[in-house]
């Protein structure tokens, strides 16, 4: 992937993103992020990783967006009415938007600065190779979100219920 493709690939999944948190609807909130995780997929499939370009749009984009809407639905959220914050919150959240920015200028200063770009290890993106990481190296946080997901499907339902 060229380094244009990828800046202007990078600049659309920010902006998804950042309409994910900006949105006040909650429902278009979660169509901007179904255009983030796609985005990403995009990126994954210009690596060459389509599998985990596939697996990015049916979990998360599919799966974990649709419990999402269905959360949002269950608890019939309405727009979000937001107050003004002070001045001093604004303050702390401008410090660190910039710090961040010269940070992350700072990485890819130094990550394309280096002149090579680092070999992709074999196998990557293989079904094999992935499957390896995911259930040996990584069961437990893999089993510990499906149980986080089940926890807060039960929460929201149990929010959502009526007082008798």
């Amino acid at each position: 992937m060229n380094q244009i493709a990828f800046l202007l690939l990078a600049a659309l999944t920010v902006i998804g993103a950042l309409t994910v948190v900006l949105r006040r609807n909650p429902v278009h909130s979660a169509l901007a992020l179904v255009a983030t995780l796609f985005l990403l997929s995009v990126m994954f499939v210009a690596l060459d990783a389509q599998l985990v370009a596939v697996l990015q749009i049916i979990v998360y984009a599919g799966a974990i967006v649709v419990l999402f809407l269905f959360v949002i639905m269950l608890l019939n959220l309405q727009t979000e009415t937001r107050a003004l914050a002070g001045s001093s919150l604004v303050a702390t959240a401008a410090a660190g938007t910039f710090t961040l920015a010269v940070l992350v200028v700072s990485a890819l200063h130094r990550a394309t600065s280096g002149g090579t770009t680092p070999s992709v290890p074999a196998g990557f993106g293989d079904t094999v190779s992935l499957a390896d990481k995911l259930f040996r190296e990584y069961l437990l946080p893999f089993e510990l979100t499906s149980i986080l997901l089940l926890v807060a499907v039960v929460g929201a339902v149990a929010l959502a219920q009526k007082k008798r």
